[in-house]
């Protein structure tokens, strides 16, 4: 809610330009953006060709009659294939407990779209207890049916949201390896993705390689904040083996 309609529309025209302009991205990198609701249908237009992921900030936890609810099967059908869950807006101001946001992960992953599940502690302690209590965050969302791997898990400590400035890189770093060691069981095929949010802007991901990625809010508002944040995915993508 940052931005109104038409600054929405611009940005995400900026967006599209600045995509372009460093396409083809690097195998592997991929942009996504997750506007409100109303900019959905319009997103999709904007973007259209671009290859960037059209996402979303919420969904209901099933279909059905459930007024001012928005379905992940509706969410699909527009073209939508990522959607976020588990905000820690959502869970602190509308009272969205782990059930709810396992059943909306559910719902997500049975519609086909990508949960893009968040997750984080309230407080900063230690890195070995920040790392459980999002393992038990991110085990109790995926249940026994949505693997890991079908998820991406957006790592933002909740005291970091809105901050002057991130969480501590090294801090970050720790936090992330650790929940990836207990996320990365060996009989399982696939590996879990964590990327980070909180106050993430230029500069932070060349600092952050325990993450696969960056979840960007106020700071990418500029479009060439943005920018430079692409050029520094570019960068490490380019360098990967």
């Amino acid at each position: 809610m940052y931005l109104g309609y038409q600054a929405s529309l611009d940005w995400l025209t900026a967006v599209h330009g600045i995509v372009a302009a460093r396409s083809p991205l690097p195998r592997g990198l991929t942009v996504f953006v997750a506007p409100s609701f109303p900019i959905l249908e319009s997103a999709r237009r904007i973007l259209a060709g671009s290859g960037v992921v059209l996402g979303a900030q919420d969904c209901g936890t099933a279909g059905g009659a459930l007024t001012g609810e928005v379905s992940p099967a509706l969410l699909a059908e527009m073209g939508v294939e990522l959607v976020e869950i588990g905000h820690a807006e959502r869970r602190r101001l509308f009272g969205e407990t782990d059930a709810v946001v396992a059943e909306k992960t559910a719902a997500a992953a049975l519609a086909g779209l990508t949960p893009l599940l968040c997750v984080g502690e309230t407080v900063r302690g230690s890195p070995a207890a920040a790392a459980r209590f999002c393992w038990e965050q991110v085990t109790a969302a995926l249940g026994a049916s949505v693997p890991p791997e079908r998820v991406v898990v957006a790592y933002e400590p909740v005291w970091a949201i809105g901050a002057a400035i991130p969480a501590d890189p090294d801090y970050v770093n720790d936090v992330v390896a650790r929940l990836r060691e207990l996320l990365d069981q060996p009989e399982r095929a696939g590996r879990a993705r964590i990327i980070y949010g909180g106050s993430a802007g230029p500069g932070l991901l060349p600092r952050l390689e325990s993450v696969d990625g960056l979840f960007l809010g106020r700071f990418a508002h500029d479009p060439a904040g943005f920018g430079r944040v692409l050029d520094e995915a570019i960068l490490r993508a380019s360098l990967q083996p």
